[in-house]
């Protein structure tokens, strides 16, 4: 296995397919590991199969919320001509992932619902929302949201990251992507070195 997928630290030890089936996702390439394989073998065998956007599949859904969450905020912060004066929902996802209460929960779940139409950034705020797979705080934790849909929220922005590229900076972006991932699976803050938006300098996810 490549040293690229080593060490991912935060993802759970479940089989790969298990976290892919909690989330309601499918691969279209069928890699050619066991079906206990771990999500560190099955993405090295994807990787060499050219299968990226499986690959990002497969992240969307082994990555634990918080973590999940911050990499679709990175996606987000593509799309957007100021990172550092972010829409509502990208601001109540980003103040979720350092404050993890039903608080930033809850404003996380407003702002999704004010979103402006074309805010795509929306998505990072509903997979706060619906992050343990409950519709939201107090009575709304009695409802179960849809099946994985924090898990597609966060795939979703990154295809809207990825949609934003270059063409010959597409594949590059691909790599970002599924870097970043890595990253934030072994305990980093998934900026691959580049400097902290303004007044994130002191945290890290």
């Amino acid at each position: 296995m490549s040293d690229r997928f080593a060490g991912l630290k935060k993802i759970p030890k479940d089989p790969a397919m298990r976290h892919l089936a909690l989330a309601n996702m499918r691969l279209d390439t069928v890699p050619e590991t066991p079906a206990s394989a771990p999500v560190e073998q099955v993405l090295a065998a994807l990787d060499a199969k050219g299968a990226w956007l499986d690959m990002l599949r497969l992240l969307a859904a082994a990555l634990p919320p918080r973590e999940r969450v911050w990499w679709g905020c990175l996606a987000a912060e593509d799309t957007i001509p100021d990172p550092s004066s972010p829409p509502p929902p990208l601001a109540a996802a980003r103040a979720w992932v350092f404050k993890l209460n039903d608080e930033t929960r809850d404003r996380a779940r407003q702002a999704a619902e004010l979103a402006e139409f074309d805010d795509d950034t929306v998505l990072c705020a509903t997979a706060v929302a619906m992050h343990d797979g409950k519709l939201g705080t107090g009575d709304l934790a009695a409802y179960d949201a849809p099946v994985g849909v924090s898990a597609m929220s966060i795939l979703g922005v990154n295809l809207v990251s990825l949609g934003t590229a270059d063409a010959p900076d597409f594949e590059a972006h691909q790599t970002r992507l599924i870097d970043r991932a890595l990253d934030i699976a072994r305990g980093g803050n998934g900026r691959l070195g580049n400097p902290p938006v303004a007044g994130t300098e002191d945290r890290t996810p």
